[in-house]
């Protein structure tokens, strides 16, 4: 016969080794995982969401110039003056909403086009550049948190003021929308 504190550690052990086999078993049974659904409030929410998203123009949440390429959404750093030397790359992050989505097999697909245009005080264009980057993916859900990073090299460009233009077309629903920013090229440091 055991006794003391051996006793109810071998009884302890049992009763684990009791309670994960049936744990184990009923883990077994289960086909699909389980979690807690989304109320029926939030549901008709995200609902009205996406109504609102399509009807939408192509709009944006943020659009500045950044110290360097975003790491995600969200995750960037503004910079803070829009002055640049001639050797500085000049590195532009926007958040696009209200872009469209095709339904595939997989989920959703999302596809911008964006092209550029470089302009002196005067509106005249001193470079252009149509397809200068695409942001596509497919991703299981709507994806509405997109970041857009580009990066411009304007070496010989004399000092003065310009406007660039970052032109936004969405390839699923023909939509578009442009981010202007003004900026000055300054002296070699």
């Amino acid at each position: 016969m055991m006794s003391g504190k051996f006793a109810r550690s071998a009884f302890g052990a049992a009763a684990f080794s009791l309670a994960a086999a049936v744990a184990t078993a009923s883990l077994a049974q289960t086909t699909s995982p389980s979690f807690p659904a989304p109320s029926e409030a939030l549901t008709s929410s995200l609902a009205a969401l996406d109504a609102s998203w399509d009807a939408s123009e192509l709009a944006f949440t943020a659009a500045t110039f950044a110290t360097s390429n975003a790491s995600g959404y969200g995750q960037y750093t503004a910079r803070d003056s829009n002055s640049f030397s001639p050797t500085e790359t000049i590195t532009v992050y926007a958040e696009p909403i209200g872009y469209g989505f095709a339904e595939t097999a997989a989920g959703h697909r999302h596809d911008i086009e964006v092209g550029f245009r470089l302009l002196n005080t005067t509106g005249q264009v001193l470079a252009e550049q149509d397809g200068f980057a695409r942001f596509a993916g497919e991703t299981p859900n709507r994806k509405r948190e997109l970041p857009t990073s580009l990066s411009f090299q304007f070496e010989g460009l004399p000092v003065g003021d310009y406007v660039l233009e970052a032109l936004y077309t969405d390839k699923i629903s023909d939509k578009s929308g442009t981010v202007t920013l003004p900026f000055t090229m300054t002296a070699a440091q």
